[in-house]
């Protein structure tokens, strides 16, 4: 397999892994394509390598710019923004971490929180209370360990991840 291949199919297979946890494709593979560039990339060489419209292509770098998956480049006496990606992967990781707590987790917890003042006064009350407190439970210790882990050194985490997969 060349070069050229290989890129190719780290594209697809990134968007398609993505795609898997409810994050948009499209998002994805742009993520990828400038992750493995080794040099910065301009918008319209994203559409170019990617085969996307510009709308696709710059509303894709935005959201990866507020993930803070990529950063804007400006390059002196040129108009053109570039962007590259965060290529540290416990960068990437963390970020991740954080607009998904963040998204997901952190406003199911407010609703969790809001729903603690429910009154058991029947079975079925009794039973919702019981349910939703176990998962309140659950969803934060989720919530502090998250916070945790992006607190924790590149490292540690390392250290941690292999000892648990041994």
């Amino acid at each position: 397999m060349d070069v050229k291949e290989a890129k190719a199919k780290f594209i697809e297979s990134w968007g398609k892994m993505a795609s898997e946890w409810g994050i948009n494709r499209s998002m994805a593979q742009v993520h990828a394509l400038l992750l493995i560039s080794p040099e910065p990339l301009t918008a319209d060489q994203v559409m170019e390598e990617l085969d996307i419209a510009r709308g696709n292509a710059n509303m894709n770098i935005r959201a990866l710019l507020d993930w803070g998956l990529v950063h804007k480049q400006l390059r002196p006496g040129e108009r053109k923004e570039y962007f590259i990606a965060e290529k540290d992967m416990w960068t990437v990781v963390r970020q991740i971490i954080i607009n998904r707590k963040k998204r997901e987790l952190d406003p199911m917890l407010r609703v969790l929180d809001e729903m603690a003042g429910v009154e058991e006064n029947c079975p079925e009350s009794e039973h919702f209370c019981t349910v939703v407190r176990d998962i309140r439970k659950f969803s934060h210790k989720a919530s502090q360990t998250l916070d945790s882990l992006v607190k924790a050194e590149a490292n540690w985490f390392t250290h941690t991840f292999l000892n648990m997969v041994r």
